[in-house]
Protein backbone atom coordinates (compact mmCIF):
# COMPACT_ATOMS: atom_id res chain seq x y z
CA UNK A 1 0.00 0.00 0.00
CA UNK A 2 1.30 3.24 -0.59
CA UNK A 3 1.99 6.28 1.28
CA UNK A 4 -1.27 8.02 -0.09
CA UNK A 5 -3.60 5.02 0.15
CA UNK A 6 -2.04 4.57 4.07
CA UNK A 7 -3.56 7.62 5.01
CA UNK A 8 -6.68 7.44 2.97
CA UNK A 9 -7.28 3.91 5.11
CA UNK A 10 -6.54 5.25 8.27
CA UNK A 11 -9.72 6.11 10.47
CA UNK A 12 -10.47 9.30 12.05
CA UNK A 13 -10.24 9.66 16.02
CA UNK A 14 -12.48 8.13 18.02
CA UNK A 15 -14.11 11.88 18.77
CA UNK A 16 -12.60 13.94 15.45
CA UNK A 17 -14.12 17.13 17.53
CA UNK A 18 -12.55 16.55 20.76
CA UNK A 19 -10.72 19.29 21.65
CA UNK A 20 -7.39 20.53 24.63
CA UNK A 21 -10.06 21.80 26.87
CA UNK A 22 -11.96 18.43 27.23
CA UNK A 23 -8.68 16.53 27.16
CA UNK A 24 -7.43 18.28 29.91
CA UNK A 25 -10.35 17.95 32.30
CA UNK A 26 -10.84 14.09 31.68
CA UNK A 27 -7.24 13.83 32.87
CA UNK A 28 -8.74 16.20 36.17
CA UNK A 29 -11.25 13.88 36.31
CA UNK A 30 -9.36 10.97 36.79
CA UNK A 31 -7.37 12.30 39.69
CA UNK A 32 -9.28 11.08 42.61
CA UNK A 33 -8.66 7.64 41.32
CA UNK A 34 -5.06 7.96 40.44
CA UNK A 35 -3.95 8.93 44.26
CA UNK A 36 -6.04 6.72 45.55
CA UNK A 37 -3.85 3.59 43.84
CA UNK A 38 -0.91 5.72 44.13
CA UNK A 39 0.38 1.94 46.00
CA UNK A 40 -0.81 0.03 44.11
CA UNK A 41 0.74 1.35 41.05
CA UNK A 42 4.12 1.10 43.03
CA UNK A 43 3.92 -2.49 43.62
CA UNK A 44 3.04 -3.37 40.42
CA UNK A 45 5.36 -0.83 38.92
CA UNK A 46 3.14 0.74 36.40
CA UNK A 47 -0.42 1.77 36.71
CA UNK A 48 -2.94 -0.49 36.01
CA UNK A 49 -4.88 -2.29 32.91
CA UNK A 50 -8.08 -0.36 33.45
CA UNK A 51 -6.16 2.88 33.64
CA UNK A 52 -4.28 2.13 30.67
CA UNK A 53 -7.68 1.50 29.24
CA UNK A 54 -9.39 4.54 30.51
CA UNK A 55 -6.60 6.73 28.88
CA UNK A 56 -7.32 4.80 25.50
CA UNK A 57 -10.75 6.10 25.64
CA UNK A 58 -9.94 9.13 26.75
CA UNK A 59 -7.79 9.63 23.75
CA UNK A 60 -4.45 10.32 25.62
CA UNK A 61 -2.40 8.44 23.39
CA UNK A 62 -3.67 10.13 20.23
CA UNK A 63 -3.13 14.21 21.95
CA UNK A 64 0.47 14.17 19.60
CA UNK A 65 -0.15 11.67 16.91
CA UNK A 66 -1.12 13.15 13.69
CA UNK A 67 -4.72 13.88 12.37
CA UNK A 68 -3.48 12.38 9.05
CA UNK A 69 -2.91 8.88 11.19
CA UNK A 70 -6.08 9.26 13.42
CA UNK A 71 -4.64 10.95 16.45
CA UNK A 72 -5.79 14.30 17.47
CA UNK A 73 -2.60 16.70 16.88
CA UNK A 74 -3.68 18.69 19.77
CA UNK A 75 -0.17 20.29 20.81
CA UNK A 76 2.57 19.99 22.61
CA UNK A 77 0.87 22.35 25.13
CA UNK A 78 -1.91 19.91 25.62
CA UNK A 79 0.29 17.22 26.04
CA UNK A 80 2.07 18.84 28.60
CA UNK A 81 -1.15 20.09 30.44
CA UNK A 82 -2.35 16.48 30.37
CA UNK A 83 1.08 15.09 32.03
CA UNK A 84 0.58 17.39 34.76
CA UNK A 85 -2.48 16.67 35.61
CA UNK A 86 -1.55 12.79 35.74
CA UNK A 87 1.21 13.80 37.85
CA UNK A 88 -0.01 15.79 40.35
CA UNK A 89 -2.20 13.07 41.13
CA UNK A 90 0.50 10.11 40.76
CA UNK A 91 3.81 11.18 39.90
CA UNK A 92 4.59 7.56 38.86
CA UNK A 93 1.52 7.12 36.68
CA UNK A 94 2.28 10.87 35.07
CA UNK A 95 6.04 9.78 34.14
CA UNK A 96 4.68 6.72 32.66
CA UNK A 97 2.28 8.22 30.74
CA UNK A 98 4.44 11.72 29.32
CA UNK A 99 7.42 9.75 28.79
CA UNK A 100 5.73 6.72 26.70
CA UNK A 101 3.22 8.82 24.44
CA UNK A 102 5.85 12.09 23.80
CA UNK A 103 7.57 10.35 21.00
CA UNK A 104 4.89 10.61 18.92
CA UNK A 105 6.65 13.71 17.88
CA UNK A 106 9.48 13.14 17.31
CA UNK A 107 8.72 9.98 15.49
CA UNK A 108 5.86 12.46 13.49
CA UNK A 109 8.75 14.83 12.66
CA UNK A 110 11.72 13.14 11.84
CA UNK A 111 10.71 9.72 10.06
CA UNK A 112 9.29 10.01 6.32
CA UNK A 113 5.72 9.11 5.12
CA UNK A 114 6.13 5.63 4.55
CA UNK A 115 7.05 5.03 7.78
CA UNK A 116 4.86 6.93 9.55
CA UNK A 117 1.55 5.44 7.86
CA UNK A 118 3.05 2.08 9.11
CA UNK A 119 4.25 3.15 12.31
CA UNK A 120 1.32 5.23 13.31
CA UNK A 121 -1.15 2.41 11.70
CA UNK A 122 -2.85 1.68 15.04
CA UNK A 123 -3.75 5.25 16.22
CA UNK A 124 -2.75 5.02 19.47
CA UNK A 125 1.30 5.51 20.25
CA UNK A 126 2.71 4.17 23.16
CA UNK A 127 6.82 4.32 22.25
CA UNK A 128 9.68 4.76 25.73
CA UNK A 129 12.53 6.33 24.09
CA UNK A 130 16.25 6.13 25.68
CA UNK A 131 19.14 9.02 24.63
CA UNK A 132 22.18 7.28 25.40
CA UNK A 133 23.46 5.12 22.51
CA UNK A 134 23.97 0.76 23.02
CA UNK A 135 23.67 -2.75 22.10
CA UNK A 136 24.75 -3.42 18.24
CA UNK A 137 23.45 -3.12 14.74
CA UNK A 138 24.81 -4.75 11.51
CA UNK A 139 23.37 -3.83 8.10
CA UNK A 140 22.00 -6.86 5.93
CA UNK A 141 22.35 -7.69 1.98
CA UNK A 142 18.60 -6.18 1.74
CA UNK A 143 19.48 -3.52 2.91
CA UNK A 144 17.52 -3.59 6.57
CA UNK A 145 19.31 -3.73 9.80
CA UNK A 146 19.79 -6.53 12.45
CA UNK A 147 19.92 -5.04 15.80
CA UNK A 148 20.30 -6.50 19.60
CA UNK A 149 21.45 -5.00 23.00
CA UNK A 150 19.26 -4.40 25.78
CA UNK A 151 18.44 -0.42 27.13
CA UNK A 152 17.61 0.65 30.55
CA UNK A 153 15.29 2.69 31.65
CA UNK A 154 12.55 2.89 28.82
CA UNK A 155 9.63 4.68 30.73
CA UNK A 156 6.45 3.59 29.84
CA UNK A 157 7.26 0.04 28.37
CA UNK A 158 4.36 -2.18 29.80
CA UNK A 159 1.88 -0.71 27.41
CA UNK A 160 4.15 0.05 24.79
CA UNK A 161 3.01 -0.08 20.57
CA UNK A 162 6.66 0.42 19.87
CA UNK A 163 10.53 1.50 20.91
CA UNK A 164 12.55 4.21 19.98
CA UNK A 165 16.17 3.85 20.43
CA UNK A 166 19.81 4.97 19.24
CA UNK A 167 22.56 2.12 18.24
CA UNK A 168 26.14 3.30 17.47
CA UNK A 169 26.80 2.44 13.14
CA UNK A 170 29.47 3.17 10.78
CA UNK A 171 29.35 7.32 9.92
CA UNK A 172 30.28 8.97 6.51
CA UNK A 173 33.66 9.98 8.47
CA UNK A 174 34.97 6.43 8.69
CA UNK A 175 34.26 6.84 12.47
CA UNK A 176 31.23 5.54 14.62
CA UNK A 177 27.85 8.02 14.66
CA UNK A 178 24.45 7.55 16.09
CA UNK A 179 21.69 6.08 14.24
CA UNK A 180 17.71 6.45 15.50
CA UNK A 181 15.60 3.49 15.38
CA UNK A 182 12.10 2.55 16.01
CA UNK A 183 11.15 -1.30 16.83
CA UNK A 184 7.86 -2.54 16.56
CA UNK A 185 6.30 -4.42 19.56
CA UNK A 186 6.74 -7.84 18.23
CA UNK A 187 10.37 -7.17 17.73
CA UNK A 188 11.50 -6.90 21.80
CA UNK A 189 11.21 -8.38 25.00
CA UNK A 190 10.35 -6.24 28.24
CA UNK A 191 12.55 -7.07 31.75
CA UNK A 192 11.15 -6.98 35.01
CA UNK A 193 14.19 -5.04 36.50
CA UNK A 194 11.88 -2.20 37.97
CA UNK A 195 10.84 -1.13 41.12
CA UNK A 196 13.57 -1.36 43.94
CA UNK A 197 14.82 2.60 43.32
CA UNK A 198 14.28 5.17 45.74
CA UNK A 199 11.17 6.78 43.43
CA UNK A 200 9.08 6.33 40.36
CA UNK A 201 8.67 2.73 41.08
CA UNK A 202 5.26 2.77 39.24
CA UNK A 203 6.65 4.83 36.45
CA UNK A 204 6.75 1.29 34.04
CA UNK A 205 10.15 2.15 33.49
CA UNK A 206 11.83 -1.37 32.61
CA UNK A 207 14.58 -2.42 30.22
CA UNK A 208 14.10 -3.56 26.85
CA UNK A 209 15.94 -6.63 24.96
CA UNK A 210 16.50 -6.68 21.05
CA UNK A 211 17.75 -10.49 20.11
CA UNK A 212 18.56 -10.33 16.44
CA UNK A 213 15.59 -8.05 15.82
CA UNK A 214 15.18 -7.35 12.43
CA UNK A 215 14.32 -3.64 12.00
CA UNK A 216 13.02 -2.13 8.69
CA UNK A 217 15.66 1.00 6.97
CA UNK A 218 12.72 2.97 6.92
CA UNK A 219 12.56 2.92 10.57
CA UNK A 220 16.03 4.06 10.72
CA UNK A 221 17.72 7.45 10.77
CA UNK A 222 21.66 6.89 10.49
CA UNK A 223 23.54 9.70 11.54
CA UNK A 224 20.61 11.13 13.65
CA UNK A 225 20.83 11.58 17.44
CA UNK A 226 17.04 12.31 18.53
CA UNK A 227 18.18 15.21 21.28
CA UNK A 228 20.24 16.76 18.49
CA UNK A 229 17.94 15.92 15.34
CA UNK A 230 17.56 19.20 12.97
CA UNK A 231 13.20 18.77 12.34
CA UNK A 232 13.23 21.96 10.46
CA UNK A 233 14.25 20.12 7.63
CA UNK A 234 12.36 16.90 8.46
CA UNK A 235 9.27 15.37 6.86
CA UNK A 236 6.82 16.10 9.50
CA UNK A 237 6.57 19.58 9.78
CA UNK A 238 4.92 19.82 5.77
CA UNK A 239 3.70 16.22 5.37
CA UNK A 240 1.44 17.31 8.83
CA UNK A 241 1.21 21.31 8.20
CA UNK A 242 2.44 21.81 11.79
CA UNK A 243 5.43 23.71 12.40
CA UNK A 244 5.52 22.09 15.99
CA UNK A 245 6.66 18.88 13.84
CA UNK A 246 9.60 20.95 12.76
CA UNK A 247 10.18 21.93 16.36
CA UNK A 248 13.73 21.34 18.23
CA UNK A 249 13.42 18.04 19.80
CA UNK A 250 16.04 18.88 22.93
CA UNK A 251 14.06 21.78 24.16
CA UNK A 252 10.92 19.49 24.34
CA UNK A 253 13.09 16.59 25.83
CA UNK A 254 13.12 18.88 29.04
CA UNK A 255 9.87 20.55 28.15
CA UNK A 256 8.38 17.12 29.59
CA UNK A 257 10.37 16.53 32.94
CA UNK A 258 9.32 20.28 33.88
CA UNK A 259 5.97 19.67 33.33
CA UNK A 260 6.07 16.67 35.55
CA UNK A 261 8.24 18.10 37.96
CA UNK A 262 5.36 21.04 38.72
CA UNK A 263 2.38 18.40 38.61
CA UNK A 264 4.24 16.04 41.30
CA UNK A 265 4.74 19.40 43.47
CA UNK A 266 1.17 20.62 42.76
CA UNK A 267 0.42 16.77 43.85
CA UNK A 268 2.59 18.23 47.32
CA UNK A 269 0.57 21.13 48.22
CA UNK A 270 -3.00 19.66 47.35
CA UNK A 271 -1.34 16.72 49.94
CA UNK A 272 -0.44 19.78 52.65
CA UNK A 273 -3.50 21.98 52.18
CA UNK A 274 -5.83 18.56 53.62
CA UNK A 275 -3.19 18.50 56.39
CA UNK A 276 -3.73 22.08 57.27
CA UNK A 277 -7.61 21.47 57.15
CA UNK A 278 -7.64 18.75 59.08
CA UNK A 279 -4.45 18.72 61.58
CA UNK A 280 -3.36 20.55 65.00
CA UNK A 281 0.02 22.38 65.10
CA UNK A 282 2.36 20.26 66.91
CA UNK A 283 3.30 23.37 69.57
CA UNK A 284 0.79 24.37 72.15
CA UNK A 285 -1.79 26.37 72.23
CA UNK A 286 -2.99 23.63 69.78
CA UNK A 287 -5.08 25.65 66.44
CA UNK A 288 -5.78 24.26 63.42
CA UNK A 289 -2.56 24.31 61.01
CA UNK A 290 -4.87 26.33 58.54
CA UNK A 291 -4.97 29.11 61.38
CA UNK A 292 -1.03 29.13 62.21
CA UNK A 293 1.02 31.86 60.89
CA UNK A 294 3.75 29.39 60.37
CA UNK A 295 2.20 27.03 58.50
CA UNK A 296 0.29 29.63 56.19
CA UNK A 297 4.04 31.11 55.64
CA UNK A 298 5.36 27.81 54.86
CA UNK A 299 2.21 26.64 52.58
CA UNK A 300 2.43 29.94 50.99
CA UNK A 301 5.55 30.01 50.25
CA UNK A 302 5.95 27.26 48.61
CA UNK A 303 2.60 27.52 46.61
CA UNK A 304 4.04 30.66 45.11
CA UNK A 305 7.01 28.60 44.35
CA UNK A 306 5.19 26.14 42.21
CA UNK A 307 3.01 28.94 40.62
CA UNK A 308 5.73 30.41 39.40
CA UNK A 309 7.32 27.14 37.88
CA UNK A 310 4.06 26.18 36.42
CA UNK A 311 3.78 29.98 34.76
CA UNK A 312 7.42 29.34 33.28
CA UNK A 313 7.07 26.50 32.20
CA UNK A 314 4.07 27.26 30.37
CA UNK A 315 5.05 30.37 28.72
CA UNK A 316 8.59 28.01 27.60
CA UNK A 317 6.48 25.88 25.86
CA UNK A 318 4.53 28.97 23.60
CA UNK A 319 7.74 30.13 23.32
CA UNK A 320 8.91 26.72 21.85
CA UNK A 321 5.40 26.72 19.35
CA UNK A 322 6.14 30.30 18.54
CA UNK A 323 9.71 29.76 17.77
CA UNK A 324 8.81 26.49 15.72
CA UNK A 325 6.08 28.59 13.87
CA UNK A 326 8.89 31.32 12.57
CA UNK A 327 11.46 30.62 9.78
CA UNK A 328 13.35 28.03 10.66
CA UNK A 329 16.66 29.44 10.87
CA UNK A 330 15.30 31.38 13.79
CA UNK A 331 15.04 28.64 15.86
CA UNK A 332 19.04 28.81 17.11
CA UNK A 333 20.44 26.60 19.53
CA UNK A 334 20.32 29.74 21.35
CA UNK A 335 17.02 29.90 21.30
CA UNK A 336 16.42 26.29 22.20
CA UNK A 337 18.72 26.40 25.26
CA UNK A 338 17.14 29.59 26.43
CA UNK A 339 14.10 27.39 26.88
CA UNK A 340 16.10 24.43 28.41
CA UNK A 341 17.66 26.85 30.96
CA UNK A 342 13.95 28.18 32.25
CA UNK A 343 12.84 24.36 32.66
CA UNK A 344 16.26 24.00 34.82
CA UNK A 345 14.74 26.81 36.99
CA UNK A 346 11.39 25.41 37.17
CA UNK A 347 12.44 22.48 38.40
CA UNK A 348 14.55 23.92 40.89
CA UNK A 349 11.66 26.00 42.26
CA UNK A 350 9.49 22.95 42.69
CA UNK A 351 11.88 20.92 44.14
CA UNK A 352 13.01 23.16 46.77
CA UNK A 353 8.57 23.91 47.47
CA UNK A 354 8.65 20.16 48.15
CA UNK A 355 12.43 19.43 50.11
CA UNK A 356 12.43 22.93 51.55
CA UNK A 357 8.97 24.04 52.54
CA UNK A 358 6.87 21.45 52.70
CA UNK A 359 8.59 17.99 53.55
CA UNK A 360 10.01 19.42 56.33
CA UNK A 361 7.02 21.15 58.24
CA UNK A 362 4.20 18.18 57.28
CA UNK A 363 5.55 16.19 60.37
CA UNK A 364 6.88 12.62 60.97
CA UNK A 365 3.48 11.06 60.45
CA UNK A 366 2.80 12.85 56.86
CA UNK A 367 6.09 11.78 55.93
CA UNK A 368 5.90 7.99 56.73
CA UNK A 369 6.44 5.69 54.20
CA UNK A 370 3.65 5.79 51.65
CA UNK A 371 2.41 9.13 52.43
CA UNK A 372 1.65 11.26 49.67
CA UNK A 373 3.96 13.65 50.34
CA UNK A 374 6.37 11.28 51.31
CA UNK A 375 5.61 9.99 47.74
CA UNK A 376 6.34 12.99 46.18
CA UNK A 377 9.75 13.95 47.46
CA UNK A 378 10.65 10.30 46.92
CA UNK A 379 9.79 10.63 43.47
CA UNK A 380 11.06 14.38 42.88
CA UNK A 381 14.61 13.51 44.09
CA UNK A 382 14.55 10.36 42.07
CA UNK A 383 13.29 13.51 39.21
CA UNK A 384 16.48 14.48 39.72
CA UNK A 385 18.49 11.20 38.52
CA UNK A 386 17.02 11.22 34.83
CA UNK A 387 19.91 12.50 32.51
CA UNK A 388 17.90 15.48 31.27
CA UNK A 389 18.07 16.56 34.68
CA UNK A 390 21.10 15.84 36.51
CA UNK A 391 23.32 16.23 33.56
CA UNK A 392 22.06 18.01 30.95
CA UNK A 393 20.23 20.99 33.00
CA UNK A 394 22.56 21.05 36.06
CA UNK A 395 26.03 21.05 33.90
CA UNK A 396 25.48 21.14 29.92
CA UNK A 397 22.67 23.38 29.72
CA UNK A 398 24.01 26.14 31.68
CA UNK A 399 27.67 26.29 29.89
CA UNK A 400 26.25 26.08 26.39
CA UNK A 401 23.93 28.58 26.84
CA UNK A 402 27.11 31.26 28.46
CA UNK A 403 28.75 30.36 25.71
CA UNK A 404 26.37 31.05 23.33
CA UNK A 405 24.74 34.06 24.89
CA UNK A 406 28.25 35.54 25.13
CA UNK A 407 28.77 34.40 21.11
CA UNK A 408 25.58 36.00 20.12
CA UNK A 409 23.59 38.47 23.05
CA UNK A 410 20.36 38.77 21.62
CA UNK A 411 19.98 35.30 20.58
CA UNK A 412 17.96 33.46 23.46
CA UNK A 413 16.56 36.53 25.15
CA UNK A 414 13.70 37.55 22.48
Amino acid sequence: MDTESAVAATPPPPEPGVGPDALVARARALAPKLVERQADTERRTFYAPDVHEEFRRAGFYRILVPRAFGGYQCGVETFLRVTMELARACPSTGWMYCLGAAHALPAASLFDAAAQAEIFAGGDFVCPATITPGGSAERLDDGHWRISGTWRYCSGSPYATHFMAHVMVPGQDGGQAPMLFIAPRDRWRRLDDWGQQLGLRGSGSHGITLRDARIPDRFTLPGTHMSEADASSAPGRHLHDDPEYGGAQFGFMLLEVAALAVGMARGALDAYAELMRTRPVTLMPSVCRADDPDHQLWYGEAAGMVTTAEAAVLNAVQQWSGLCARPPADFTRARDLAIAAICREAIRLCWSAVEGRLFPTAGSSAVRHGERIERVWRDLSTLHSHAGVGVLLAAVTPRELARALVKAPAEGQS
